[in-house]
């Protein structure tokens, strides 16, 4: 389907519009203050950034997107596939107060909770029901995917606000693609154990090394749980690093990725 590019002043994010009627975002790393290392749209609090910059990057991206900062509500991310569901309690969580327990995934069907999960390589992924009325936002890294985690999410909306698969829309946000993720055997082995002999055409094998399609394997995991409208992005975060936020290519001096989605205020 091919995600939109847009953007504001110098400020860039990607939008899929496959979920254009409800606002979210996959950002890059254009558009912000940050500085050095961390220039210049870094989402991440804990990446060693000045929090007053930190502030200032969602407040330039809320602006765009049409969502409030102290709306948000982040993960601290552990590669699980722990989905929680969240809603206006729990605003502010990991920007203004921080965040306790750990997950990789979250639920809402609260109005104007703007859920939040981060990337660097990792697969972020969006999901919104419009009929049921109710978002998701998940971050699989290689552990979360070969655990099905988006496809759990899809199971706690089902569960929490009677989502049927196939009415959810999924988009695959820029994550590191096939072409840069090489890994040893215990990727593959891992979604080979996951999927079965599915996994196999996700999976390249060059000599003693292994190049893993993450964005296939997740997408293979929303399908079986039977969500039928799938939209994946192109780009791979590892071939951009200039533009994306991406470990593979520059390790721990790095900031942040942020993929975010809310429901309307109007949207119950």
């Amino acid at each position: 389907m091919g995600f939109h590019v847009n953007h504001s002043g110098d400020l860039e994010y990607l939008t899929s519009p496959l979920i254009i009627d409800t606002p979210h975002c996959f950002s890059t790393r254009f558009g912000g203050v940050s500085e050095g290392a961390l220039a210049s749209l870094n989402l991440g609090v804990h990446r060693g950034d000045k929090p007053a910059n930190v502030l200032e990057n969602y407040r330039r991206l809320s602006e765009a997107v049409g969502f409030d900062p102290k709306r948000t509500v982040f993960t601290k991310q552990i590669h699980s596939d722990i989905i929680e569901r969240v809603g206006v309690s729990d605003c502010g969580r990991g920007l203004i107060v921080p965040v306790e327990n750990g997950c990789d995934g979250l639920v809402t069907n609260e109005p104007e909770v703007v859920l939040t999960v981060f990337s660097a390589d990792c697969t972020p992924v969006l999901l919104y029901d419009p009929v049921a009325k109710a978002v998701g936002a998940v971050h699989a890294g290689w552990r979360g995917t070969a655990a099905a985690i988006v496809a759990k999410a899809v199971e706690r909306m089902a569960a929490e606000f009677g989502s049927k698969p196939e009415n959810i829309r999924a988009a695959i946000g820029p994550c590191i693609s096939q072409c840069c993720f090489e890994t040893d055997r215990d990727v593959p082995e891992a979604m080979l154990n996951a999927f079965g002999d599915a996994a196999k055409e996700a999976i390249r094998e060059t000599g003693s090394k292994y190049y893993v399609n993450l964005k296939a394997l997740n997408a293979l995991a929303l399908t079986r749980a039977g969500v039928r409208q799938i939209d994946i992005a192109t780009e791979c975060t590892a071939c951009e690093p200039n533009r994306f936020w991406s470990h593979r290519r520059v390790g721990n001096a790095r900031g942040s990725l942020a993929a975010m989605i809310l429901l309307r205020g109007d949207a119950q």
